[in-house]
This record gives C-alpha cells, sequence and structure tokens, in this order.
C-alpha cells in the first residue's frame, strides 16, 4: 500500500517539467523549433537601439501658414496715389522683375484691367503694343486717355502665374480694395478667365457678358472679354469684343 500511494503522490514542479522533457525526449524531438524564419548571421541585438525605436516619435510642430499677399489689409493705402507707391515696394507681393504701376485718376469713365504688365512696359503701363489696343477700344467708346484709369492684377510680367493659387493668398483681396479705391463707372476686364475670380465670380460658371460686379462694389456694368495677348493673336476674338462693345455703348452705360 505504501508504494501505491507513493505512486498517486502529486509531482513537485521540477519533477513534472523533468517528465515533460522525457516524454518528448523519448519521441525522439531534441531540438527547439520556431515558426518564424531567424537570421542566423545577424548581428546581436541593440537593446539600447530597440528601446530608442520603442519610444514615441515627436511630431513636427506645424508650419506657420504663409503670410498673405498685402500683409496686414488694416496698414493697406487708402487713395490711389499711395496704392501706387505701395504697389512698387511691397515686400509681400512676392512678383519678380521690374514692377510697373497703374495710371489714371480715381472716379475715371473706365477702368481697363488686364493681368499683368507687358514685357515690353518699362515705366508705364501699356505702353507698348496691347497699349495700341486699349486706346483703340478707348477711341471705340468714344473716351479719352484722361477718361482712364489702366492697371493689371500683378505689379510685373509672370511667364505662368499661378492664379489660383495666388487667389487663395489673397490677391483677390489686394485687387478688390484696388477697384473700389478707384471708384470707376465703368469696368472693363481684359483676361476674364484668371481676373473675374479675383473679383468674386464663380470660376465654375460662365463668365458675364455685361453685369455688374457687386462683390467689388461696382454699380455700373463690367464688360469681360480675353486677355489682350489672344486680342491680338486672334482677329475673331476682336470681332467678338467689337459686337460686345457695341452692345455696351447701346446699354446704359
Amino acid at each position: 500500500m505504501d508504494d501505491v500511494a507513493a505512486a498517486k503522490a502529486p509531482l513537485s514542479p521540477v519533477d513534472r517539467i523533468a517528465a515533460v522533457l522525457d516524454w518528448w525526449r523519448a519521441a525522439g524531438v531534441t531540438q527547439a523549433f520556431h515558426d518564424e524564419p531567424q537570421d542566423w548571421l545577424a548581428p546581436p541585438e541593440d537593446k539600447a537601439a530597440s528601446a530608442r525605436a520603442a519610444l514615441p516619435v515627436p511630431e513636427a510642430p506645424a508650419e506657420p501658414p504663409p503670410p498673405r499677399l498685402g500683409g496686414d489689409a488694416e496698414q493697406w493705402p487708402t487713395d490711389l496715389a499711395g496704392f501706387a507707391e505701395w504697389w512698387l515696394a511691397e515686400p509681400t507681393l512676392p512678383f519678380t522683375g521690374r514692377r510697373v504701376p497703374p495710371r489714371g485718376v480715381a472716379g475715371a469713365e473706365l477702368m481697363v484691367l488686364l493681368p499683368m504688365p507687358e514685357s515690353e512696359d518699362e515705366a508705364e503701363l501699356l505702353s507698348a503694343r496691347q497699349g495700341r489696343l486699349v486706346s483703340g477700344i478707348a477711341r471705340a467708346l468714344g473716351l479719352t486717355e484722361d477718361q482712364l484709369y489702366l492697371a493689371s492684377v500683378l505689379p510685373s510680367h509672370q511667364s505662368l502665374p499661378d492664379w489660383a493659387g495666388l487667389r487663395e493668398a489673397g490677391l483677390d483681396a489686394v485687387l478688390q480694395h484696388h477697384v473700389t479705391l478707384a471708384r470707376p463707372r465703368q469696368l472693363l476686364v481684359l483676361g476674364a478667365g484668371d481676373i473675374l475670380p479675383l473679383l468674386g465670380h464663380d470660376p465654375a460658371q460662365a463668365a458675364p457678358g455685361i453685369h455688374p460686379l457687386s462683390a467689388v462694389g461696382v454699380d455700373k456694368p463690367v464688360l469681360a472679354s480675353f486677355a489682350p495677348d489672344a486680342l491680338l493673336a486672334r482677329w475673331q476674338l476682336r470681332a467678338q469684343l467689337w459686337r460686345a462693345l457695341l452692345d455696351w455703348t447701346d446699354g446704359d452705360a
């Protein structure tokens, strides 16, 4: 009975582990195996490096947004003379090349707005080929040079302006402030596709023909057409503008 009682006595933890190992040895299993492949040639694990890699990586601080074009709107000029000086010197207008100021007086009969100066323009806006086109338009409307206010959306000639990016950067507010200071009786936009969105027109909509643009406080019709270089290149576009000018002069302009 003593031998039977000893056989039924519970094994100690050490005896249990030894029995399990004996069982696997009897089955012929003498090596340990892993499901995942091991790199036998790998250098010893750098525990310090592993610990550093496990640490959370701090997020990089967010970059501040770029400054708005024109800077603080509260400091913008309040008259056209001050605007022309500001237009030539304001450092937040990142336009390379020679800047050309607008010309004319406030309250002009017609404000002609084009995308940018010509590359040939020196000290005066519209002093080259595009200027002759605008002079012809003015004569067709029965206007003299001193009844015009000539302005460009950009202060200098640019090869490929990013108009959408410029609008997001605040050029629309600068342009609308400029038009507000000019107070023209009529506004002729030459470059409708690029300029009208800066004046509050939805670019998803077709360009208007002769309509007011209340977004900039213009209470007289605004005639929108193609940019001067396109008009000079294609007589068909000039003919289309001529018909629009005839409708404009027949209307309440």
